[in-house]
C-alpha cells in the first residue's frame, strides 16, 4: 500500500502535536513521565494474541465422566449417528474444562450402525436417549429438548471440541443482551481458520457463512452481533421458546435449513439472533454428512433452500439480494452508524475519561446505534479491547486497520456520526472524516477544556512559559470547535466558556456517566481515607502531594488511627515515596475499586486545579461515599457545600471538613443520600439519554440522508450455505 498525500499530513500533524504536548508534559510531569507517554506513542501497535486451541483428544477409550448436575440451567444436546471417535473426542472436551454454569449432557443415539451405544453407555454422567430407527438430525435434537431439563437447550454437533469457556460465553449473551433468544457460537476449523461467524441470508433464500477461511481475530467478526441465523452446530435457545415455537422443523427433515428456519421463528417471537464471537467452537465441518450436495444428506440442502425460501417469502423480502458481499456496513444498514475515536482504547478501571467513554458507547447501542471504536494508535488493548466487543461494539486495531487514511477511505462512507475525543485526535482526523465521510455528523468531544486545565496550572505554578502553551493549546482546542459540527462538554461551566470563546459553535452539555451502585457498609463498620485518580494526569499528582504534605498530618493530629488509601494507575516517584509517611498506603493500581468505595468512610478531592468534571467524585458519590473536595474539584457538578459535599480549599479547613465528617454520623449519611441523588439526577445513563439522542440521532446538517449502501462491494458468490454442520 502506498504512502499517501493523507499518510503525509497525518503524521505531520502528529508529530507536531507531540513535540509541543512532550514539551508541556516535560514541565508538568517530569522527564520520566514524559519518556513513556512518547514510547507508548511510538511503538508499533500491538496485535491480538493467538489463542492455541484445544484439539480432539483421540486416544483409546478409558473411563471418564462427564458434568451432571440434578437441576441444570443448560442441556447441551448432542445427536449421534455413528462416528463413535468424534462423539469420544467431544464429550471428552466437555469433560476437560466443565463450565461453571450447571449442565446436564443428553446424547441422543439416532440408531448408530457401530457400537456408540454400548460405548456411550460407560461414560458416567451422560444421558443417553436412544432412537429406535434414524430419523436424522431434526428428529434426533427435538427428542432430546423433549428430554432435556434445563433452562437453556444447548444444541451441539458430535464432530465438534468446544473450547474452554464456551458455554458460559454462549449463555451470558442472553444476560448481556435482554431480549436474545437465539445465540450462536463462533465456528472454526481445525487448523484456526474462521468457519462461521453467524450467518447472512439474502432475499432467494440462500445464504452466506460470514468469515469463511478469514483470520478470527478479524475485528469485523469479533463483536457480538445480530445475526440472520446462527449454524445448529453450537447453538443456545431458552427450553421454553424453544417448545413455543415448535422445536426444529419437521418440514425440513431429515435435516438442513431446519436452523435458519429456527432464527426466523425465533425473530417472529420478537427476539433477536445473536452471534456470540467469544464463544469458539471447532467444527469438522462435513465429516459427518459430508460435501457434495449431488447426493447423500448435503442433497436435501438443495432441496431445504426452496422449501425454506417458500415458507419465509415474506420475511426474505427485505433481505439483502444474493450476490451481495456482506460487509459490516450492509450488515447494520438499518442502524444510525456511529464512529468513535480516541488516543487509545478505553481502560474503564483506570480513569474516569475511559469509564465515560465506555459508557457513552454504551449508551449509544442501548438507543440502537452500531457503535465502531478505532484508537488512533491502531493497537490492541487485550482485554480492553475485547471488553468493548462484548458489548457488541466493532472494534478495530492493527493489522486489520493499517494506518488511518487507508481505513478512513474504505470504512468512512458507511458513518452517520463520528465522535474525536481530545482536541489532538481530532485535528489529525478531522481533514479525513471531511473526506471521505462526507455523511457523518463530526462531534468533536472535548473530554475538558485543555486549555482551561493549562491556564489554571500556569497560574498556581506561576509560571509564564505554562502559560503560553496554555495559550496554544487554547488556539487548538477553539480551531478543532469551529471546524466540527458540535462540539461536547462536560458541565455547564465548561459550555459557558466557549459560550464566550466560540458564540458560533454548537455545544451540547454531556457528563461523566455512572451506574448507580449500592450503599456499601453502614457508616460505623466503614474506616479511612480514599483517594481515586490516574496519576499520568497532573492534577492528581499535585493534588495528592498537597494532601499528603499539608493536610493529612492535621487530620492525623487529630485522629491518630485513620489510614488514607491513594489509589491510582502510574504513581510516580514522588507519589510512591509519599508511603513513607505515616498512616499513607500508595496502592497503585488495584483491579476492583468496589471494596474502597464500599469500605472506606469519606473520599478526598483535593485538586488544585483542573478542569472538567472529576470522575473520582462522581464514582464515590455513585456509591453512598461521602466526599470532601475543593471547589475547583467540585465545579460543574451541581454540588452544594454541605449538603452533597464539603468544600474547602485551604490545608486548615480541608482537615476541619474531614475530621467533623468523620465523626458525624448524621452528617454523614445525609452527604451519602444527596450525593446519590445527585449521580442519578445529574450523571446516570438516563440522565444522559437526552443528550445522547440530540447529538447522534436528531437531523442535522449531515448524516441525515437516510440508509444507503454506502460503498459496499457487490459481487457474484454468494458463499456457503446454511447448515453446514
Amino acid at each position: 500500500m502506498s504512502f499517501s498525500l493523507d499518510d503525509a499530513r497525518l503524521l505531520a500533524v502528529r508529530m507536531l502535536g507531540l513535540a509541543r504536548r512532550g514539551l508541556a508534559s516535560l514541565r508538568t510531569r517530569g522527564w520520566r513521565h514524559s519518556w513513556e507517554r512518547v514510547r507508548l506513542q511510538l511503538a508499533n501497535p500491538a496485535t491480538p494474541l493467538q489463542r492455541p486451541l484445544l484439539a480432539a483428544d483421540d486416544r483409546p477409550f478409558a473411563p471418564f465422566a462427564v458434568p451432571a448436575d440434578g437441576a441444570p440451567r443448560a442441556s447441551i444436546v448432542i445427536p449421534v449417528h455413528g462416528q463413535w471417535p468424534r462423539t469420544l473426542a467431544c464429550l471428552r472436551a466437555l469433560a476437560a474444562h466443565p463450565p461453571q454454569c450447571t449442565v446436564e449432557v443428553v446424547v441422543v443415539d439416532d440408531a448408530s450402525p457401530d457400537d456408540s451405544a454400548r460405548q456411550l453407555a460407560q461414560v458416567a454422567g451422560l444421558r443417553v436417549v436412544s432412537r429406535a430407527a434414524n430419523g436424522g438430525f431434526i428428529a434426533a435434537c427435538n427428542d432430546g429438548a423433549v428430554a432435556a431439563r434445563g433452562e437453556f437447550l444447548v444444541f451441539l454437533n458430535n464432530d465438534t471440541v468446544p473450547q474452554p469457556g464456551w458455554l458460559d460465553a454462549l449463555l451470558d449473551t442472553f444476560a448481556r443482551f435482554p431480549g436474545t433468544g437465539l445465540a450462536g457460537a463462533q465456528l472454526l476449523y481445525p487448523d484456526g481458520r474462521l468457519q462461521e461467524a453467524g450467518g447472512v441470508v439474502f432475499a432467494d433464500g440462500s445464504a452466506w457463512n460470514l468469515g469463511r477461511f478469514e483470520s478470527p481475530d478479524d475485528p469485523r467478526f469479533g463483536y457480538v452481533r445480530e445475526a440472520d441465523y446462527v449454524s445448529g452446530a453450537a447453538l443456545a435457545i431458552p427450553r421454553a421458546l424453544f417448545a413455543r415455537i415448535g422445536g426444529f422443523d419437521t418440514r425440513y427433515a431429515p435435516a438442513y435449513y431446519e436452523d435458519t428456519d429456527l432464527a426466523f421463528a425465533v425473530r417472529d417471537a420478537g427476539l433477536r439472533v445473536r452471534y456470540q464471537p467469544a464463544s469458539r467452537v471447532v467444527h469438522d465441518e462435513g465429516a459427518t454428512a459430508g460435501t457434495d450436495t449431488g447426493s447423500g444428506m448435503k442433497a436435501h440442502q438443495v432441496r431445504n433452500r426452496g422449501v425454506f425460501a417458500a415458507h419465509r417469502a415474506d420475511a426474505l423480502a427485505g433481505q439483502l439480494p444474493a450476490g451481495t458481499v456482506p460487509t459490516p456496513a450492509l450488515l447494520h444498514r438499518h442502524q444510525r452508524q456511529v464512529l468513535v475515536v480516541d488516543a487509545t482504547t478505553p481502560r474503564p478501571d483506570r480513569d474516569s475519561a475511559s469509564l465515560r467513554l465506555v459508557n457513552l458507547m454504551r449508551l449509544l447501542r442501548d438507543e440502537g446505534a452500531h457503535v465502531v471504536f478505532l484508537p488512533a494508535d491502531l493497537a490492541h488493548a487485550g482485554a480492553y479491547t475485547e471488553a468493548l466487543q462484548a458489548l457488541g461494539i466493532e472494534a478495530w486495531y492493527a493489522p486489520f486497520a493499517k494506518r488511518l487514511p487507508a481505513w478512513m477511505r474504505a470504512q468512512g462512507p458507511r458513518f452517520d456520526a463520528a465522535m474525536l475525543s481530545r482536541h489532538y485526535v481530532a485535528r489529525e482526523l478531522l481533514p479525513l472524516l471531511r473526506a471521505h465521510a462526507p455523511r457523518a455528523r463530526v462531534v468533536f468531544d472535548s473530554v475538558d477544556l485543555h486549555f482551561v486545565r493549562e491556564q489554571r496550572s500556569a497560574e498556581l505554578a506561576g509560571d509564564a512559559t505554562l502559560a503560553r502553551g496554555a495559550a496554544r493549546t487554547r488556539a487548538l482546542e477553539l480551531d478543532v470547535v469551529a471546524r466540527s459540527d458540535l462540539t461536547t462538554v462536560v458541565s455547564p461551566d465548561e459550555a459557558a466558556v466557549l459560550a464566550r470563546e466560540a458564540p458560533d459553535a454548537r455545544v451540547e452539555v454531556l457528563s461523566n456517566v455512572h451506574t448507580l451502585a449500592g450503599a456499601g457498609l453502614p457508616f460505623a463498620q466503614r474506616r479511612d481515607l480514599v483517594f481515586v485518580g490516574g496519576f499520568r494526569h497532573p492534577p492528581n499528582t499535585d493534588g495528592v502531594r498537597w494532601f499528603c504534605e499539608e493536610v493529612f498530618p492535621l487530620v492525623r493530629a487529630r485522629l491518630s488511627d485513620v489510614r488514607f488509601h491513594c489509589i491510582g494507575d502510574g504513581p510516580p516517584p514522588e507519589i510512591q515515596a509519599l508511603a513513607q509517611r505515616e498512616g499513607v498506603i500508595v496502592h497503585g493500581h488495584v483491579p476492583d475499586i468496589a471494596p474502597y468505595m464500599d469500605g472506606c468512610r469519606i473520599a478526598v478531592a483535593p485538586l488544585r486545579y483542573g478542569a472538567g468534571v472529576k470522575g473520582k467524585i462522581n464514582l464515590s458519590m455513585a456509591h453512598g461515599q461521602p466526599v470532601v473536595a475543593t471547589a475547583i474539584a467540585a465545579e460543574g457538578m451541581s454540588l452544594r457545600d454541605g449538603h452533597d459535599v464539603l468544600l474547602a480549599d485551604d490545608a486548615a479547613g480541608f482537615a476541619d471538613a474531614v475530621v467533623r465528617l468523620y465523626g458525624d454520623a448524621t452528617l454523614w449519611m445525609a452527604l451519602s443520600l444527596h450525593g446519590h441523588e445527585n449521580i442519578a439526577r445529574h450523571f446516570s445513563m438516563d440522565a444522559a439519554r437526552g443528550a445522547i439522542r440530540r447529538i447522534f440521532f436528531d437531523a442535522g446538517e449531515r448524516g441525515a440522508d437516510g440508509d444507503a449502501d454506502r460503498g459496499a462491494d457487490n459481487h457474484a458468490d454468494a458463499g456457503a450455505a446454511p447448515g453446514m454442520r
